[in-house]
This record gives structure tokens, C-alpha cells and sequence, in this order.
């Protein structure tokens, strides 16, 4: 796999910013179909998706920047820091970007808050689906070594200098979980109990998954691993928790009825 998937003249276009792209139309289309079926106007998942972009991509970038900083970013152009194509984007800081700039967009404009969190939570399965294959393509969140018949090995000529030794498709585990997340948020939708289901399941089974995703990971330096946990397996701990708080609390709050 290469990270160049082609050019446009003498612009390289990279595969990790061809599947981002990918991932927002797909979410807002989805999100769009299903905010229909609650009655909200599809030109409110636009402009919120605009938000949701925007909170996303600096949120990602934001916490990448901050925790590769020393490794990665000191000495070098500052103009790297800008540099999103090229790949460095932490999922939960752009999670809890995107999740606030929409919340701040939501309650500006006096939006049903929790109906409207419901709508994009199975989206942001189904984009982490393409943003896991961009990973894929671009040779970063690779797997550990392993020689499982489905095990696969990088290009030396990889910029991000993957292993070049068979390792696990940590990516595709990671898309293949989002996946099915994407798929049972869908079912579960058409049949929540009360606004906020969605999003606090999401929460909570996102935390699982990717836990069990980040087993097979193997691009993590040693000072991002602490008692034998990656800093993501630690975030998702009080993601999982808040999860299960906002499910408990919202299922007690008194519901309008489903339309």
C-alpha cells in the first residue's frame, strides 16, 4: 500500500485524505436518510456537519500534535503541525472535538439536543469504517508482528517506515468493529426508547471495540503504553463510564413520543 493514490498534475493526492472525504459524505448521507425518519430537516444535518468537520479535524489534530510533539514535530517546519493529508489524527480528540463544536451549535440554534446526537451517532461508526481503511493505505496504526495467514506487510519504500515483517491488520480489525457498530446503532434507531440512546450506546460499545482493537496495535512508542494499556484503552475507560452515566440519566428523563 502506498499513501500517494494519484496525482493531479504535480499535486499528490493521499489515500488517508481521499477516505476522509469519503467517511464525512457517507455520514452526512446516512445521517440525512435518518433524520428524516424523525422529521428533521436534512439542511440541519448540513450545517452541523460543517461543525462537526471542522471540531473534528482540529480536536484530532490538536491531541496528535500535542502527543507526538517531541518525536515527531520539534526542530521540524512548524508548517508540519497543518499538515492533516499527511496523516495524524487522534480518533478521541476528534470525538470530543466534533461532539462539542456540534453540542455549541445545537444549543445556539435551540435544536433538540439528544434527538439530534441519536441521528449522527451511527454515522461516525460508518466514517471510522473509511477512516480505518485510510490508516490502511497510508502505512500508520499498523499492527503487531504475528504470522497469521492473513497477516500483511507494508512497502519499504512506506514514508511512515511501517515494519516491513508480517503484523496484523490492526486497521482492518479496527474498520471491520466499527462496522458492525454502524450496523446495530442503525437497527437500534428504528426502535430507541428514549432521545440519547443511540449516542450513549455509542459511547459505551466504541470504548469496547476499540479496546479490543488496540490489543493488536504495534505502532505505539513505549512511553504510550502504560501498565501494559495504550493511551486510547485509558481514554475509553471514562468514555465507557459516560456512557453508561448519560444512558442512566437520560432513560429517567420524561419522553416525548417517538415519531
Amino acid at each position: 500500500m502506498h499513501p500517494i493514490a494519484f496525482y493531479l498534475g504535480s499535486l499528490p493526492i493521499r489515500w488517508y485524505g481521499v477516505m476522509m472525504a469519503l467517511a464525512f459524505m457517507a455520514g452526512l448521507w446516512t445521517a440525512t436518510l435518518r433524520a428524516r425518519r424523525v422529521n428533521v430537516a436534512g439542511e440541519i444535518v448540513s450545517d452541523i456537519t460543517l461543525w462537526v468537520m471542522l471540531g473534528g479535524i482540529l480536536g484530532a489534530r490538536f491531541v496528535y500534535v500535542t502527543t507526538y510533539w517531541k518525536t515527531e514535530f520539534a526542530g521540524g517546519p512548524f508548517s508540519e503541525v497543518f499538515m492533516v493529508q499527511h496523516g495524524g489524527l487522534v480518533y478521541y480528540g476528534g470525538l470530543i472535538g466534533s461532539t462539542l463544536a456540534a453540542v455549541i451549535y445545537i444549543l445556539w440554534e435551540k435544536l433538540p439536543l439528544w434527538k439530534i446526537l441519536d441521528i449522527f451517532a451511527p454515522s461516525i461508526a460508518l466514517g471510522s469504517v473509511f477512516g480505518r481503511i485510510g490508516c490502511l493505505l497510508n502505512g500508520c496504526c499498523y499492527g503487531r508482528a504475528c504470522d497469521l495467514p492473513w497477516a500483511i506487510r507494508f512497502p519499504a519504500d512506506n514514508p511512515l517506515h511501517p515494519p516491513t515483517t508480517p503484523v496484523h491488520p490492526a486497521e482492518i480489525y479496527d474498520a471491520l468493529l466499527n462496522l458492525v457498530l454502524y450496523v446495530f446503532l442503525a437497527w437500534l434507531f428504528r426502535r430507541k426508547k428514549f432521545d440519547g440512546q443511540i449516542f450513549a450506546t455509542y459511547l459505551i460499545v466504541y470504548a469496547v471495540f476499540r479496546s479490543i482493537a488496540e490489543y493488536f496495535r504495534g505502532d505505539y512508542p513505549t512511553d504510550h503504553v502504560h501498565a501494559g494499556l495504550t493511551s486510547a484503552q485509558l481514554v475509553s475507560v471514562p468514555i465507557f463510564v459516560a456512557g453508561i452515566l448519560l444512558a442512566a440519566v437520560l432513560s429517567r428523563r420524561p419522553q416525548t413520543k417517538q415519531t
